[in-house]
């Protein structure tokens, strides 16, 4: 089976909205909205994967040390098993602008996501940033989000 560690950055903006990207040649979700974010590389911190996701992705420059971890999810859906880590911004440089595997971005309220966002994230989003819940598991296809803690 195969394992992924990803890092996901959620930036929100003073009005409460979160920056999503609209996913385009990549392998997975190519199409969708979601945050910015991507696998661990070796050698490097899970603060520093979303930092570098986000500026490679959506063009924002953010510290790594700034960035507040709101917690993880582990997934083990249709053969592939995960980790993901969740951190939060409200400070950081630059202008989104779509860039690598990004065809859009736009800054979107917490109840008003695009229909075609990540099936998981309103979950995760509602969980982690909303609830403050720290673990949550998909184990039982999307709608089997479960916090843990």
């Amino acid at each position: 089976m195969t394992f992924h560690l990803v890092s996901w950055l959620v930036v929100q903006d003073g009005q409460g909205r979160v920056l999503l990207g609209r996913r385009a040649g990549s392998s997975y979700a190519s199409g969708l909205w979601g945050l910015p974010g991507g696998r661990v590389e070796a050698g490097e911190s899970l603060a520093q994967a979303a930092a570098r996701e986000t500026r490679e992705e959506v063009g924002l420059n953010v510290d790594p040390a700034d960035l507040t971890c709101l917690g993880a999810c582990r997934y083990d859906l249709e053969g592939t098993a995960g980790l993901d880590v969740f951190f939060l911004t409200r400070t950081w440089q630059g202008e989104p602008q779509p860039l690598d595997k990004t065809s859009a971005v736009g800054w979107f309220g917490l109840d008003a996501l695009p229909p075609d966002v990540l099936p998981w994230l309103p979950g995760i989003l509602e969980a982690h940033l909303v609830g403050g819940q720290r673990l949550t598991e998909l184990i039982d296809g999307w709608d089997g989000l479960r916090a843990l803690l």
